[in-house]
């Protein structure tokens, strides 16, 4: 039998493997996918690079230090002016543990040039009665969107660094959801960039009027190819293929060399002229007589007027020439575009035009032009928009402006057999999501790829 030596720390097997595992699970939640995923009934077995990245978050805290308590994530984010060292000594640890672990990072990234507003999680123990300084057990930080740098802690105190990079692929994603909040922040939550949100914005603005038509609890569509990490966060998205919202839809086909967008019958969904020339307004006055907010009196109001803050971007209604970039009475900052067949529209109390934008200028529709202001006779930030038909001013909403055209022979059976290529995948994940949910959520939010393996990647 083996001496017991006091001399000689007890191996304890069991206390360090519990620690162990209670890191993996803890920190397991620290990497939350910026994407809304779908669940499947029985989770699928996790991968190689699932386990991989379980142990890049859980092992700075893993590793537990004699005399220390668990260490407990601390989320810190680098404030204008901050140095990285000074925002770690900021977690609540000593000036040499802070400059330790910035120097561990210089092998691998610029600790000197930083941007304010770099989040990193650190991982800080206390001392056991709570006597004496805060230990760093770990620091792990985002350095792009597929790789991580996390510096840990080992038992005999020495740091160690280690380098994350995931798989990167391409894939095309079905995102089905309602209207929750905004319409930006419900379709994030399937996975969709800021990019792809705004395309979508644009080919709608012909048909739906964002502040008045859309509801809470709309159901929407996307299909859009993206590339994805392996833990489902985007990195890139490409081109919107499908959008569909009130039972509206347009399909992506290419004629000619140049991108449009159709609907369901082949009728290309560029209007003439855009209903909403800036992104995220709600309409504050209509066509006809008001009683005017500084005159205080009945006048015709020849507009209508968008509310918006400022900066937010102007975009041209519809393709044409500039006519007048120039300042013009209680209008303030104005802009003017002539359109075929005697159109024009017209944009006041701007702030600034966009660069280089000057009269006899040709803009296309959905070009950014200027930004919202408060110029000339104005209570505020907002857009004034007109819209003139051979020298008269007409209501912009009730206008029966020119529609866009038909596709016919070969070109309208090309777009048929890929719009039969996009109703098949969204039906199919419509199929896949009601097995999942048999009674239906009133806010659900699914996002899965159209691959199926892709599929059940993303369900785990």
């Amino acid at each position: 039998m083996q001496e017991f030596d006091p001399r000689r720390p007890t191996l304890r097997i069991a206390p360090r493997l519990l620690m162990g595992v209670a890191g993996f699970a803890a920190l397991a939640l620290g990497w939350r996918l910026t994407a809304a995923e779908a669940t499947a009934p029985t989770p699928a077995p996790l991968d190689a690079a699932a386990i991989a990245l379980l142990q890049h978050t859980a092992f700075t805290q893993a590793e537990a230090q004699p005399g220390f308590a668990r260490p407990e994530s601390v989320p810190v984010k680098i404030m204008p002016g901050e140095t990285f060292e000074s925002a770690v000594k900021r977690a609540g640890v000593t000036a040499d543990d802070a400059h330790q672990v910035v120097q561990a990072l210089a092998e691998t990234m610029d600790t000197v040039h930083i941007k304010a507003g770099m989040m990193f999680d650190a991982a800080i123990a206390h001392p056991r009665g709570e006597r004496g300084p805060a230990r760093l057990i770990g620091l792990s930080l985002r350095t792009g969107p597929a790789t991580a740098v996390t510096v840990s802690r080992t038992f005999d105190g020495a740091l160690r660094l280690r380098e994350l990079e995931e798989k990167v692929r391409e894939e095309q994603t079905v995102a089905q959801g309602e209207i929750n909040g905004s319409l930006y922040e419900s379709a994030t939550a399937l996975g969709a960039t800021s990019a792809i949100t705004a395309q979508m914005v644009k080919l709608f603005s012909h048909k739906v009027d964002f502040d008045r038509d859309i509801k809470p609890g709309d159901k929407f569509e996307l299909v859009f190819n993206r590339q994805v990490t392996e833990s489902g966060r985007t990195v890139e998205a490409g081109d919107l293929q499908y959008a569909q919202i009130k039972g509206i839809r347009f399909y992506r086909f290419e004629r000619g060399g140049d991108v449009e967008y159709f609907d369901e019958f082949g009728k290309n969904i560029k209007g003439f002229l855009l209903r909403t020339p800036v992104d995220g307004a709600h309409m504050t006055s209509g066509f006809g007589m008001r009683r005017h907010p500084i005159l205080g009196y009945n006048r015709m109001h020849q507009g209508i007027d968008f509310g918006a803050g400022m900066g937010t971007p102007v975009l041209a209604a519809g393709d044409g020439v500039v006519v007048e970039a120039r300042r013009w009475g209680g209008y303030g900052n104005w802009l003017r575009i002539r359109h075929n067949d005697g159109w024009e529209t017209g944009y006041g109390h701007l702030s600034r035009y966009a660069s280089g934008l000057k009269a006899g200028q040709h803009v296309r529709q959905g070009q950014l032009v200027a930004y919202v202001g408060s110029t000339g006779a104005s209570t505020g930030p907002h857009l004034h928009y007109e819209t003139w038909f051979r020298g008269a001013r007409v209501n912009p909403i009730s206008a029966k402006v020119p529609q866009g055209t038909v596709l016919g022979g070969s070109e309208l059976a090309a777009f048929k057999s890929e719009k039969a290529r996009i109703d098949k995948l969204v039906g199919a994940q419509e199929q896949a999501q009601a097995r999942i949910e048999p009674e239906p959520a009133p806010r659900r939010l699914a996002l899965a790829a159209a691959d199926p393996v892709i599929n059940a990647g993303l369900r785990r």
